[in-house]
C-alpha cells in the first residue's frame, strides 16, 4: 500500500474496530441487560407470587421469583425479535450497501442506533414494551455498522480475513457494553444517564462516517493510488472507475495465482456469473446450513442465559449475578479470539497458491482449502460447547462460557471470511445479507424452543439438548463437501 496513505488506513481500521466492538453487536449481552430490566421490575406484573416459596427463601438476597415463566418469555421474546432482525435486516441492509454506498448506509445505522437508545433511556417498568421497539432498531443499526466497517479489511491485501474476522470477533466483544451498564447500575448511575451516553456517541459516528470512511466502496484488489475520506473529496467516482479496472485483473494479482489459467478460460471467471447463480449452488446452500444449526445453539444459549442460571442457581441473585458478569466478561475476549480463525484461512490460501504455481490449481479451489480448517473447527467447537451446556451443572458453565464465545467468534468472522473467498466481491453484500436473513428465520425457533421446555417439558431441557447437539454433528458436512469439492477439482486437474 502507498506509504502516503498507511496513517489514514491505519485510523479507519482502529476507529472502525473501536466502533464494531463499543456499538455494533450490544444486543448479545442480554443477559446483562434483562438482570438490570429485573431488578427495575419491568413484566415483573406478569408473575403471580407464590407465597410458600418466598418463605422459603427468607434470608437471601433480594430477587424476582426464581421461574416467573411470563415475565421469561418476555423476555425471551424480546430478544428472539432482536435476534432475528438482527440478522434477518442484513439482506436489505446489503442491498442498501451495494445499491446506496457507505455514506448513505452509515446514515441510516446512526439514525436507528441513536433512535433505539433514546427509547430505551426513557423506557420504565409501566412502558417496558417499547422494547419490542428498541431491541430490533438497535440491532439494525449495529449491523449496519459492521457491514460497512468490513470492507475496511481490503485496505489491508493480503490480511484481508485477519481484518474480517477481527471486525467480526469485535462484533461479538461488544455485548459486554451491557455488562459494563449492569456495573455502572450496582455503582448507582442509572440506566437512563447509560443509554443517553450512547446516544450523544452518535456524533463520533457521524465525524468518522464524513472524514475516515469512502463515499462509495472500498475496492478489491485495491487500485493503485486509491484515495478515500480525508484524502479525496469526490472518492465515489473515480474510486468506483478504478476499482472497476482492477476487476479486469482481479484473478492474475499476486492474491490469485496461477493466471494463465484465467486467461485460457475466460468465460469461467466468477465476474460473469449471476447473483442467483450463487445463491442457489450446493456451496451456498450448504454453508446456509451450518451457519443457521450454530447460530441457534448460540441465540438459544445467549436468550435463556439468565433464566437458565436463575433455575441452576435456585433463585439465589447474587449467584445469577456472579454467572451473568463472567458470562459478559468471556464475551469480550471474543476480539482476540476471532483473528486467529482469520490469520489461519490467509496462513493456510498463501501455502496451497505455493503450490497452485505448480499444479495449476484455480484461485477459487485454493480460496476454499484454506477455508476447510476453519469452517470444521468451527463446527467442533460448537459442538464442546453445546455439550456442556446442556450438563446442569453451574460450575461447568464457566466452560460452557469460554467455549461458546470462541465458537460464535470463529463462527461470524469465518462465515464473512469464507463468502469473500467462495463468492465474487460483488455480490458480498448481498450474499452476506441473504444468508444472515435465511438464517434468521431459523433463529426464531428459539421462541417455540423455550416455551416448549418451559411448558410440556416442565423445565427440563434434556431432550431438546441432545436433538441440538445431534443437528450439531451434522454441520460437519459442510466442511467435508467443501473439501470434496476441491479433491474432485485437484484428481480433475491431475488426469487432464
Amino acid at each position: 500500500m502507498p506509504s502516503q496513505g498507511l496513517p489514514l488506513r491505519v485510523a479507519t481500521l482502529l476507529t472502525g474496530l473501536l466502533e464494531c466492538l463499543g456499538f455494533a453487536g450490544v444486543l448479545f449481552g442480554w443477559a446483562s441487560l434483562v438482570f438490570v430490566f429485573k431488578t427495575e421490575h419491568y413484566f415483573e406484573e406478569l408473575c403471580e407470587p407464590d407465597g410458600a416459596l418466598m418463605g422459603n427463601l427468607t434470608g437471601q438476597a433480594p430477587f424476582s421469583p426464581p421461574d416467573c415463566k411470563a415475565q421469561d418469555e418476555k423476555f425471551s421474546l424480546i430478544f428472539t425479535l432482536g435476534s432475528f432482525m438482527n440478522n434477518f435486516m442484513t439482506f436489505p441492509a446489503g442491498f442498501i450497501f451495494d445499491r446506496f454506498k457507505t455514506t448513505v448506509a452509515r446514515l441510516i445505522a446512526i439514525f436507528l442506533y441513536t433512535s433505539a437508545t433514546l427509547i430505551i433511556a426513557f423506557t420504565s417498568a409501566g412502558s417496558a414494551l417499547l422494547l419490542f421497539l428498541a431491541m430490533p432498531m438497535l440491532t439494525v443499526g449495529g449491523i449496519l455498522f459492521l457491514i460497512t466497517n468490513l470492507q475496511v479489511g481490503n485496505l489491508f491485501g493480503k490480511h484481508r480475513s485477519t481484518i474480517i474476522t477481527l471486525y467480526n470477533g469485535a462484533f461479538d466483544s461488544s455485548s459486554a457494553v451491557f455488562l459494563v451498564i449492569k456495573l455502572l447500575y450496582e455503582q448507582g448511575i442509572s440506566l437512563r444517564a447509560s443509554f443517553i451516553f450512547l446516544s450523544v456517541c452518535s456524533a463520533w459516528h457521524v465525524v468518522r462516517t464524513f472524514l475516515l470512511m469512502p463515499r462509495g466502496h472500498i475496492p478489491y484488489p485495491l487500485p493503485p493510488n486509491y484515495r478515500y475520506g480525508l484524502c479525496s473529496g469526490n472518492d465515489t467516482t473515480e474510486g468506483e472507475k478504478n476499482a472497476a479496472e482492477s476487476d479486469k485483473v482481479e484473478m492474475q494479482s499476486n492474491e490469485f495465482l496461477p493466471a494463465k489459467e484465467e486467461t485460457l478460460e475466460p468465460g469461467k471467471q466468477p465476474e460473469s456469473r449471476s447473483f442467483w447463480h450463487h445463491a442457489l449452488s450446493q456451496r451456498f446452500v450448504c454453508h446456509l446450513v451450518w451457519l443457521s444449526v450454530i447460530q441457534l445453539w448460540h441465540y438459544l444459549f445467549i436468550g435463556t442465559l439468565n433464566s437458565l442460571l436463575t433455575n441452576l442457581a435456585g433463585g439465589n441473585r447474587v449467584l445469577v449475578s456472579t454467572y451473568t458478569n463472567a458470562f459478559a466478561i468471556t464475551q469480550f475476549f471474543g476480539v482476540l479470539c476471532a483473528p486467529w480463525n482469520g490469520l489461519l484461512m490467509d496462513q493456510l490460501k498463501q501455502k496451497y497458491q505455493k503450490e497452485a504455481k505448480d499444479k495449476g490449481s484455480s484461485a477459487m479451489t485454493v480460496a476454499l482449502r484454506s477455508a476447510v480448517p476453519s469452517l470444521a473447527l468451527t463446527s467442533l467447537l460448537c459442538l464442546g460447547f453445546a455439550v456442556c451446556a446442556s450438563v446442569p451443572i453451574l460450575p461447568l458453565q464457566y466452560v460452557t462460557f469460554i467455549l461458546q464465545v470462541i465458537s460464535r467468534s470463529f463462527l461470524y468472522g469465518g462465515n464473512a471470511a469464507f463468502l469473500t473467498l467462495a463468492f465474487p466481491s460483488e455480490h458480498f453484500g448481498k450474499l452476506f445479507g441473504l444468508v444472515m436473513a435465511l438464517s434468521a428465520i431459523v433463529s426464531l425457533l428459539q421462541f417455540p424452543i423455550f416455551t416448549f421446555i418451559k411448558g410440556p417439558l416442565q423445565n427440563d431441557p434434556l431432550y431438546v439438548n441432545v436433538m441440538l447437539v445431534l443437528a450439531t454433528v451434522l454441520t460437519f458436512i459442510h466442511p467435508f463437501l467443501v473439501y470434496w469439492e476441491c479433491r474432485r477439482e485437484k484428481s480433475s486437474l491431475a488426469a487432464a
